[in-house]
């Protein structure tokens, strides 16, 4: 099954929230991504249904090796973006916003020469 943006959004998120606090619920979702709870709940249960995540025996939610493909990539491309983004001038908020947008459609290709240019300039 494909992953629409918003799926991308919940597994990038997840993975935020299990840096930080070495955990993820969905409460902790909830208030990460600024939605209800009865939001994350049907998200989760379509990542959980296409194998996305698991579930610990406390609840906690676990990013399967999938799961955490996506995540780690839609992660990746958020901060190579962001950073792109200000390196040619565009304020911090406004990049991490852009980027949050950009990170979902961005060619493979694209999003390649850009980490190369970026990288290569330091």
């Amino acid at each position: 099954m494909e992953l629409h943006e918003s799926g991308e959004m919940y597994l990038e998120t997840i993975l935020i929230v299990k840096n930080r606090f070495g955990y993820a619920r969905s409460i902790d979702i909830a208030n990460e991504m600024n939605v209800s709870k009865p939001s994350v709940s049907r998200a989760v249960g379509l990542l959980k249904e296409n194998g996305y995540i698991t579930f610990d025996p406390n609840g906690m939610i676990l990013l399967t090796k999938q799961g955490k493909e996506v995540a780690e990539k839609i992660y990746e491309r958020h901060q190579v973006l962001t950073q792109y983004l200000t390196s040619i001038g565009v304020s911090e908020e406004t990049a991490a916003r852009d980027a949050c947008k950009i990170e979902h459609v961005i060619s493979d290709e694209t999003f390649s020469i850009i980490k190369q240019m970026l990288f290569e300039n330091k």
